[in-house]
């Protein structure tokens, strides 16, 4: 059993060295019997309330405000050492509230200590120590939950950015995967199926094929790694070999011009990723003869379109393209793609 929660420190044993300021006072000086009592009563209702003060939020705490205003109201005009009663109250004021509200209630608390002193005639002993305290502690901690609440803000923000900076690393994962391996299985499927034609007419031409869907699986292997890793091996070259073998492979030309602009990591990865799948979309779903690739620069722009004369159509956005806009838009790009004749796809980059 805890008196004050986890997130609590051991200070707050240490402020109950004021409680027994008005117990001494009453037993130390001279005082009427009734007077013992009532302190020592108070006493035992002043510890439990302050140790409750630790465990509620919110205006529930406005209750252990009220409850130690109560009793030094009740205990001071007999005793200054009641004093402490009201500079515990003024204690929990900010945790009750934010800033901007807390000192309108430090306020309240202050101008009814200074009334209740002028109608029952608080010894100077009392009042004076009452206001004074409960104004500089009260202002202390009011600040000091102000720090924390920033503080936990701060944590629940760096928490939630994690949380986020996860989730955007899986769907890049993800995304990375369903590219690499969209293309290369396609790839390799195209020519599973070409070395199954060709094994009783050409052994040599299929054992060849064979040969390619080995070396391409190694590298689709090796690729994967590199996509979990969060970097790429190979660039726009690299794609440009791989996108003519597939191709090839499907029996469709590829007619490309490159003019190869100055791209950064980041931007090169894109289009590599984009080409891998715009290439891999005609493999799969164009019927086409002829493929036509460039890259450009274009103004401010750097602009990369694969052009088809297959079946064309209205395009339909599967994760493939969607994780291909996704990634194009992270930095500034756009999309387009057009499916009047045959199928069309532009991505165009800032550079």
């Amino acid at each position: 059993m805890r008196l004050v929660p986890k997130d609590q420190d051991w200070t707050a044993y240490v402020y109950l060295v004021y409680m027994p300021y008005f117990l001494v006072l009453a037993f130390v000086f001279p005082s009427a019997s009734w007077e013992k009592a009532a302190a020592v009563a108070i006493t035992l209702v002043a510890v439990p309330l302050y140790f409750v003060g630790y465990w509620l939020r919110g205006r529930q705490v406005l209750w252990v405000i009220g409850g130690f205003v109560l009793l030094g109201s009740l205990l001071a005009p007999t005793n200054p050492g009641a004093s402490v009663l009201f500079v515990y109250g003024a204690s929990f004021i900010g945790k009750a509230f934010e800033p901007r509200r807390a000192w309108w209630f430090l306020a309240a608390l202050l101008a009814l200590v200074g009334i209740e002193a002028r109608l029952f005639h608080y010894s100077m002993a009392c009042w004076i120590p009452a206001i004074f305290f409960s104004a500089l502690i009260g202002s202390v901690i009011i600040q000091q939950y102000h720090r924390k609440r920033l503080t936990d803000q701060l944590l629940r923000a760096r928490e939630e950015i994690e949380h986020l900076a996860r989730v955007a690393e899986r769907e890049r994962i993800a995304r990375d995967l369903h590219d690499l391996l969209g293309h290369t299985l396609s790839v390799i499927v195209v020519k599973a199926e070409l070395a199954s034609k060709m094994f009783s007419r050409d052994p040599a031409r299929a054992q060849k094929e064979i040969g390619e869907v080995e070396a391409i699986s190694r590298e689709a292997l090796g690729q994967v790694r590199a996509a979990v890793r969060g970097y790429r091996l190979a660039g726009i070259e690299g794609e440009l070999r791989n996108a003519r073998m597939a191709l090839e492979a499907a029996g469709i030309r590829l007619e490309a011009a490159v003019e190869p602009p100055g791209l950064t990591p980041a931007q090169e990865t894109v289009f590599a990723l984009a080409l891998r799948e715009a290439v891999t979309n005609v493999v799969r779903h164009a019927q086409a003869t002829v493929c036509r690739l460039t890259l450009r620069p274009s103004g401010r722009y750097c602009e990369l379109e694969v052009a088809d004369d297959g079946l064309g159509g209205a395009p339909v956005e599967g994760s493939g393209l969607r994780g291909m806009r996704e990634r194009v838009e992270a930095i500034g790009g756009a999309v387009e793609c057009n499916g009047s004749k045959g199928t069309s796809l532009r991505v165009r980059v800032p550079v």
